[in-house]
């Protein structure tokens, strides 16, 4: 056996070859009219962010969020994550409906109910509070 077949048979073996960076999560799903409300009919935990690819509090926001999920993998697992695009939904009937202020807003939703909403913050304690609002709604 060659060596360079025997490294890769061997890395393959011991689960060493991923093909994602380790600590990497799901992207989140992306916002359409609809998607949110069959979630919610589905009995899903749903988690909000109001976002632009151009807002630096957003970019400090997802930083955040990615790092807890990495950190605790049950927030991927019992909480729907949806990116709501500020630029093509800011003024959508949905986002109006929430009372949305602005971009960088995270919001947390089960069944009818709002549970917790974050306008702007960027701190881990906060976020992961909110997160952590989901995670006991989806019954973790």
């Amino acid at each position: 056996m060659k060596r360079r077949d025997f490294i890769l048979t061997a890395a393959a073996a011991t689960g060493a070859l991923a093909f994602s960076p380790v600590g990497a999560t799901a992207a989140p799903m992306a916002f359409t009219p609809g998607l949110v409300a069959k979630e919610l009919a589905a009995g899903k935990t749903v988690f909000l962010d109001f976002k632009a690819s151009w807002c630096t509090t957003c970019a400090a926001q997802e930083r955040v969020i990615n790092a807890l999920k990495a950190a605790n993998p049950a927030y991927e697992q019992h909480i729907t994550f949806i990116d709501v695009d500020w630029d093509d939904y800011g003024r959508h009937a949905f986002t109006k409906g929430l009372n949305i202020p602005r971009r960088s807003t995270l919001v947390v939703l089960k069944g009818e109910q709002e549970l917790g909403r974050i306008v702007a913050q960027t701190g881990e304690s906060e976020i992961k509070a909110l997160m952590d609002t989901a995670l006991d709604a989806a019954g973790m």
